[in-house]
């Protein structure tokens, strides 16, 4: 029961209680597996969407990459873009606005690219904390920065995701609680702002989905080049 505002980001909440990843891979078992088999229009633009990403992410990622690695963005890009557009349904809780998810999906691949950078490209690495031309007396400080920007990277990359699907669902939860008390005039404006809203929020879910891999990609760039 959505007691207060701030129970709509309680997944708790949600009418059906399941644990959070099953909720979130959920609607994937629903998905018939003739989809996928018989050429539709729905599976042609899928397609056609994936092999943009893979050829984006390729270029992000530079000659230099292992193979298949885009397919491990491409699959975080449509997990995360899936959960943000289920999200703008009624009585559905967004899981990518739960820290958990959001901080499961960053941390593991952040880790990983730490270890393959240390292991592979200990140099490179290193090279990496302290810029070019940069004067002695400033490499202390510079190295700290540097250290302290590459741990917090998987805890901004989650909380930016959080942050920007919670801005618009608290927009909307405020302006349809006030729908009860309001005219006909008012009903109609509230109406029609909220489908704006909506419109608004479906396009901060795939921008949000895009520029979660795309940052990821970058870092994995950043590492493995050399």
């Amino acid at each position: 029961m959505i007691t207060n505002l701030f129970s709509v980001f309680d997944p708790s909440s949600s009418i059906i209680i399941f644990s959070n990843w099953l909720r979130s891979v959920i609607f994937l078992l629903l998905i018939s597996p003739i989809f996928w088999i018989i050429p539709s229009r729905n599976n042609i633009i899928l397609i056609k969407l994936i092999n943009f990403i893979n050829l984006e992410f390729k270029t992000l990622l530079g000659p230099s990459s292992f193979k298949g690695t885009t397919l491990i963005f491409i699959r975080l890009f449509l997990f995360i873009i899936i959960n943000n557009v289920i999200g703008l349904f009624p009585y559905i809780f967004t899981r990518t606005r739960h820290l958990t998810i959001a901080l499961s999906l960053s941390l593991p691949i952040w880790i990983i690219l730490i270890l393959v950078g240390w292991v592979n490209y200990t140099k490179h690495i290193f090279a990496h904390l302290v810029p070019q031309r940069t004067p002695m007396v400033l490499i202390p400080f510079i190295v700290l920065i540097e250290t302290i920007r590459n741990i917090i990277r998987p805890g901004t990359l989650a909380v930016r995701l959080i942050a920007n699907m919670t801005a618009g669902h608290l927009l909307i939860t405020l302006l349809g609680n006030q729908t009860a008390a309001a005219n006909n005039l008012i009903l109609i404006i509230l109406i029609f702002v909220q489908i704006l809203l909506l419109t608004l929020e479906r396009a901060v879910a795939i921008i949000q989905s895009y520029v979660f891999s795309v940052l990821s990609t970058l870092y994995t760039r950043e590492i493995t080049s050399h």
